[in-house]
């Protein structure tokens, strides 16, 4: 069997590859990493208008969904660029609303989500959310149930600059006492995996492009055999990657889903290693854009599952919500 993606989606990747190359992300993310969250707030009003956020929103709160394998196509292309923001957690929290058995939260934060104007994250059984202090929908899930949070604690750092935490306020409106979370990590993991094939496909063309211009000996570091041969493996280790994405995409199963995510979340990490050890020592400077992908991937590697918790739950075979 052949897995193509069609026209369409196909033009969606292009639109965004092409509106992202000349948005200048690079800059956006230092500014961001700074708490300057103007231009990274307009590139997300940009994004919405292509549809990203609303491919995973359901048709009957204003979106266009739910489409994950748009959705997986969209994210490839939003970690190839390395946007910032809390891309995977607006779209988890869309999948959660979505899934209430009261519909009254989805048809009043949906809408917003879907249209850019609001930005949304989420404490996921844990004390901290990605970029709190730029979203406007807080949500908070513990075992008491699904809350709305009011506001926000003082902001941390994280390994990945880009990527700040914060503590969420207690309390809040409770959504849902007892809110169906499974389709919602699978979307979170969905997401998590086809950025994380973004970044490592990113970290090998610049590499592929670094070693052709360094020389050593008189000649293109990139000739030599054992460059290639590294290169080689982070290749295929993302080729390997792609097509458990696109199949969890159609798929959506628990197993399926986590599959795709240790895949492509272990060779963007490789990918990354192979990337620092070929640039050398300009490979290490923050100043140098190569870092921004670096840190990401890293980053990207325990978000919604660690490895070791991924591969547990592709053993355990559950393919059924």
């Amino acid at each position: 069997m052949r897995f193509l993606l069609d026209a369409e989606q196909r033009a969606l990747a292009d639109s965004l590859d092409s509106m992202l190359t000349a948005a200048d992300t690079p800059s956006v993310i230092r500014e961001w990493s700074r708490g300057e969250h103007a231009r990274g707030r307009a590139l997300w009003s940009r994004i919405a208008e292509t549809g990203v956020f609303a491919l995973a929103v359901p048709e009957a709160y204003e979106g266009l969904g739910p489409r994950p394998v748009e959705l997986a196509v969209a994210f490839m292309e939003l970690g190839r660029h390395a946007v910032p923001g809390p891309l995977v957690e607006t779209v988890t929290a869309a999948a959660l609303l979505a899934g209430l058995p009261d519909p009254g939260p989805a048809k009043r934060l949906l809408p917003a989500l879907a249209a850019g104007e609001a930005m949304a994250t989420l404490a996921w059984t844990a004390p901290y959310a990605l970029d709190g202090e730029a979203a406007t929908t807080r949500l908070a899930l513990t075992p008491r149930g699904l809350y709305l949070s009011p506001g926000h604690g003082p902001v941390r750092p994280s390994l990945d600059p880009a990527r700040s935490l914060t503590p969420l306020d207690p309390g809040g409106e409770l959504l849902s006492p007892d809110p169906p979370t499974a389709q919602a990590l699978a979307y979170a993991r969905l997401a998590t995996a086809a950025q994380a094939l973004g970044v490592g496909l990113a970290l090998l063309d610049r590499t592929v492009t670094y070693v052709r211009q360094r020389t050593q000996f008189g000649a293109p570091v990139g000739s030599f055999q054992a460059v290639k041969h590294r290169l080689a493996d982070a290749k295929i280790a993302l080729e390997f990657a792609r097509p458990l994405v696109l199949g969890a995409a159609l798929t959506m199963t628990p197993a399926d889903v986590a599959a795709a995510k240790v895949t492509a979340c272990e060779a963007a990490y490789a990918t990354a290693r192979t990337a620092l050890q070929l640039h050398g020592a300009i490979g290490y400077t923050a100043e140098y854009d190569l870092s921004l992908w670096l840190t990401k991937a890293r980053a990207l590697r325990n978000a919604w599952g660690s490895p070791d918790v991924c591969r547990a739950d592709v053993l355990s075979g559950d393919r059924r919500w």
